[in-house]
C-alpha cells in the first residue's frame, strides 16, 4: 500500500512541476504581448494622421471667365 502513497506523491510532484513551467512560460508569454502592446500603440498613433482625409482645397473653377469679373471691372 505504501508503494501507492509514493507514486502518488511522484505524480503530484510531477504535476506541479509541470504546472510552475507552464506558469513561467505563460509569464514570458505576458510579457512579450505588453511590450508587443506598447509598441502597435506607438505606430497606431503615429499612423493615425496619415489615416485622417487630406484637408479640401478650393479647386480652380473650369471654363471661361470674364476679364471684368477677374480684375474688377465694372459694367459700363
Amino acid at each position: 500500500m505504501s508503494v501507492y502513497v509514493v507514486r502518488a506523491f511522484i505524480q503530484q510532484r510531477d504535476v506541479l512541476s509541470a504546472n510552475e513551467a507552464i506558469l513561467k512560460r505563460l509569464a514570458e508569454i505576458d510579457k512579450t504581448l505588453l511590450q508587443h502592446n506598447a509598441a502597435l500603440r506607438d505606430i497606431y498613433q503615429k499612423l493615425l494622421p496619415l489615416l485622417q482625409p487630406p484637408p479640401e482645397k478650393p479647386r480652380p473653377k473650369i471654363g471661361f471667365h470674364e476679364r471684368r469679373a477677374r480684375y474688377g471691372f465694372k459694367r459700363i
